[in-house]
């Protein structure tokens, strides 16, 4: 079950996974309240604002299946830590600048203008390109050589 407050944590996360019959909701109203805890940011870049009202204001218990169909949980998984360690494991393959530079880069360029996005972009990509990590993903994905990478540099 994550309900209320749970589910503002768990709206914090870059990924949610949740098993099909898994309980959501946001049911502040239930009790008086309004949802907080900055829940409102990550919920109107998930859904669009009159899923977010009706969620808001009957405090409607959701399953796991009904909140991913929304677009409120990214996977569902009867095992949902054996799906978070084998998406970690496919995501560890990656560059960690990569990776790093990538979510800022989303999470700047997302609801801004074109042109803001597109700056984003070219700021974020000088940062990695023709860095160490970026010439060890090439060598990976040439020659096969799973070179492990080096500490992040990135950040924000």
């Amino acid at each position: 079950s994550c309900f209320g407050g749970g589910i503002q944590l768990a709206l914090g996360a870059d990924i949610r996974i949740a098993t099909p019959d898994a309980k959501l909701s946001i049911m502040e109203s239930k009790w008086g309240l309004i949802p907080d805890m900055g829940g409102t940011v990550p919920l109107r870049e998930l859904l669009p604002l009159d899923v977010v009202k009706e969620l808001v204001f009957t405090g409607r218990i959701l399953s796991g299946e009904q909140a991913h169909a929304l677009g409120l949980v990214t996977h569902l998984a009867a095992d949902p830590v054996a799906k978070a360690k084998e998406l970690l494991a496919e995501i560890f393959t990656r560059s960690p600048d990569a990776i790093a530079a990538g979510k800022i880069l989303l999470q700047e360029a997302w609801w801004d203008s074109e042109g803001g996005a597109l700056a984003a972009e070219r700021r974020w990509q000088r940062r990695i390109i023709n860095r160490g990590n970026q010439k060890i993903a090439i060598e990976n994905n040439i020659k096969k050589s799973g070179k492990p990478y080096l500490p992040r540099k990135v950040n924000p």
